[in-house]
Parts: structure tokens; C-alpha cells; sequence
């Protein structure tokens, strides 16, 4: 994997290409209340509605789209909390071969479930006392099977990017773009795009108060490692950036903030009230920061990306109650 050369915009125009057709072409949605709030005018695409509900299907499906017939053969491993998980399960059930996936025991059931139903086997694991990256390692030399980190590879990097990619090409050039941040595929996809498509524009990450690894890497000029964070964001809850993301992000990334739980639950009841969306705490990170003014963005064109849509149904419940 770390022989793959670093991503490009041409790699994300590869992936475009291989996602026509399979990947959903997400609306991008706008909100008045949302505009007067904000003194902006924002657009938001909305990958909550993209299949198996998050924007991780892009990354996922144009990374085993790369398989050679001895890969698809042994099939493809992968390690994740829910949305990568869903995505990796989906897209070998669409090329028709095997995922193993290594999901945390306490992951959202609704991601579970929907992984099994994908026909992905599950393998679970502590997250707070094991390292799910030694564990995928150590499965995929055993098994014969092709290892899809859920963000630090080439090929999912470019998947991920065609999200905004879409969105430029509807709204026209941008002032500012926010991207919620993990472990870095979807703002280094994004970032690529961006550059390519609207180069004035300003991209910025938004992580979990909890998790602000990515905050840290780009303040020291390294990746900062944390331990693994308690947030609603599980989606977000990466410990590090890869070492592909970091590179974009230290090239293309003008800042990192961050949002607070309290402020996420804010914007999902906002999302559900005012959009009439489901959108899971992950997915509201770059719009929680814009909707609570972590960054100025009064007169200015910006696009918010919401990352995805799976949430407990009870759980969203407890949330908004």
C-alpha cells in the first residue's frame, strides 16, 4: 500500500469516472434560516444520502474497483466504526467478493447490522484497549486479503474527493469549504478538488473538542497520536491522521477547529427540525462550526460537506430529547 504514489486531482477525475453510474450524484440542499443565521450563503452537500448513507461508498468502491483478479479472489479486509465498515461490505458485495471487516464492540448496532446485512463478515474488538491496526494487519497476512485502511490509501483519498468535486461543479467557485476531519480522507479528497476547481477557496477541518489530533498535527508540523476519544462523533473518533492525509492537509488545509458535543446535538435537531434530515453527530461537525461561528464567515460563499446519515434511531431520540 505505501508504494502507491500520493494522490492527485487526476486520480480524483479517475474515480469520478469509475463512481458514474453507482454512486448517488447527492443533492446539494440549501437552508434560508440557516443563511440569515449565519450571514452566508451555504451549501450543503449532503452525503448523508449518498448509499449506505455516509460519503464513504466513493472511497470504498473506487479503492476495490483497483483489484486485480488474485485480489478479488482473496477478497478485502478492512477495519472501522460503522460508515467505512458499511461501505467496504457494500461495495465487495457489489464486485462480488469477501469483507472481513474489524469493528469496535461498542459500534452504533445500526452500523453493525447494516454491515452484516451487506453480507460483511464481523470481527469485533475493545477500542480502548486494542489496536485495530495490528489486528487488520495481522488478519489480512493470514487470510491472503487486501488491506482498505478507512482513509490513509490513495485510492479512497481520490473516492472521496468526487463528493466535492459534485459540489463545485453545481455551486461554482467557493469562498470557504468546511470538511469534518477524522482521520483525514474526506478533507483530503476535498482539499484536492477544491485546490483544482476553486483555488481562492479556504478549506478548513472540523473535529470533536475530543479528538483534535488533526488540530495538533497541523500546529507541530507531525502527526500528534492521541488516545482514543469519548465523543458522539464516532465517526471522528481516529486516534491519528495517515500519512497520506497529513501531506494533503499540511499542503491544502488552511486551518483546523473544532466543535463540542453539546454544539453537534445542537445542529442535529437543526438538521431535523428545519431540513428534515437524519444526520448522524459525525456528519455535523463543518456545520456546527459555521452554524456557532467558530469561524467568521459573514457575505462569503461556503460549502458545508455532511459526511453521512447513520445514527440509532434511539439514539438520535435520546439526542434531540
Amino acid at each position: 500500500m505505501q508504494a502507491l504514489p500520493a494522490p492527485t486531482f487526476d486520480d480524483v477525475l479517475d474515480a469520478a469516472a469509475r463512481l458514474e453510474g453507482v454512486a448517488h450524484r447527492t443533492p446539494v440542499l440549501t437552508s434560508s434560516t440557516f443563511n440569515e443565521r449565519t450571514g452566508a450563503s451555504v451549501f450543503f452537500k449532503c452525503e448523508n444520502f449518498q448509499r449506505m448513507g455516509a460519503f464513504k461508498f466513493r472511497g470504498a468502491y473506487n479503492a476495490i474497483s483497483h483489484f486485480d483478479a488474485e485480489q478479488r479472489k482473496a477478497g478485502v479486509l478492512t477495519y472501522s466504526s460503522g460508515n467505512h465498515a458499511q461501505a467496504i461490505a457494500l461495495s465487495a458485495r457489489l464486485a462480488g467478493i469477501h469483507a472481513t471487516i474489524v469493528m469496535p464492540h461498542d459500534a452504533p448496532e445500526a452500523k453493525v447490522a447494516a454491515t452484516k446485512g451487506y453480507g460483511g463478515e464481523v470481527i469485533t474488538y475493545d477500542r480502548y484497549t486494542e489496536n485495530r491496526e495490528e489486528i487488520g494487519r495481522r488478519l489480512a497476512e493470514e487470510r491472503g486479503m487486501t488491506l482498505i485502511p478507512p482513509y490513509d490509501h490513495p485510492h479512497v483519498i481520490a473516492g472521496q474527493g468526487t463528493a466535492v468535486k459534485e459540489l463545485i461543479d453545481e455551486t461554482g467557485p467557493l469562498d470557504m469549504l468546511f470538511v469534518c476531519l477524522g482521520g483525514g480522507g474526506l478533507i483530503g479528497g476535498s482539499a484536492l478538488s477544491a485546490a483544482a476547481l476553486s483555488p481562492a477557496c479556504t478549506v478548513i477541518g472540523i473535529e470533536p473538542e475530543a479528538g483534535n489530533d488533526g488540530q495538533q498535527s497541523l500546529a507541530r508540523g507531525e502527526i500528534v497520536h492521541i488516545d482514543t476519544p469519548r465523543t458522539i462523533a464516532d465517526g471522528a473518533a481516529s486516534t491519528h491522521l495517515g500519512h497520506y492525509t497529513f501531506a494533503v492537509i499540511r499542503k491544502l488545509v488552511a486551518r483546523i477547529e473544532t466543535v463540542s458535543d453539546v454544539q453537534l446535538i445542537d445542529t442535529m435537531r437543526f438538521f431535523a427540525e428545519r431540513m428534515k434530515m437524519v444526520v448522524e453527530p459525525t456528519g455535523c461537525l463543518a456545520a456546527a462550526a459555521v452554524l456557532n461561528g467558530v469561524v467568521p464567515v459573514k457575505g462569503k460563499r461556503v460549502g458545508v460537506v455532511v459526511s453521512g446519515g447513520n445514527v440509532d434511531l434511539a439514539r438520535l431520540a435520546q439526542y434531540l430529547a
